[in-house]
């Protein structure tokens, strides 16, 4: 994973592309593989619980909001062409 963010390390297009990729493969687990291996019963389920509450819960992938990137102190909305 490294290799690949080396790889596009100043292409912001490349690395964009790279994490919606990252968002992709997230979705397909969560809805695929994770669902199918939840356990069945009440008791195995409340332990898995337990364990993703005491390991950092639920792996979520935070979208930067459009305004924060707009806030970068070298982006002025005013200056054509940037």
């Amino acid at each position: 994973m490294q290799a690949l963010v080396a790889d596009r390390r100043d292409d912001s297009a490349g690395l964009l592309e790279l994490l919606r990729e990252l968002e992709r493969f997230h979705r397909q687990i969560e809805q695929g593989p994770f669902r199918e291996s939840l356990p069945d019963g009440r008791n195995a389920l409340y332990q898995l619980l337990q364990d993703m509450e005491r390991s950092g819960g639920w792996p979520y992938i935070p979208r930067p909001r459009l305004r924060s990137l707009l806030k970068r102190p070298e982006f002025s909305p005013d200056q054509p062409g940037q």
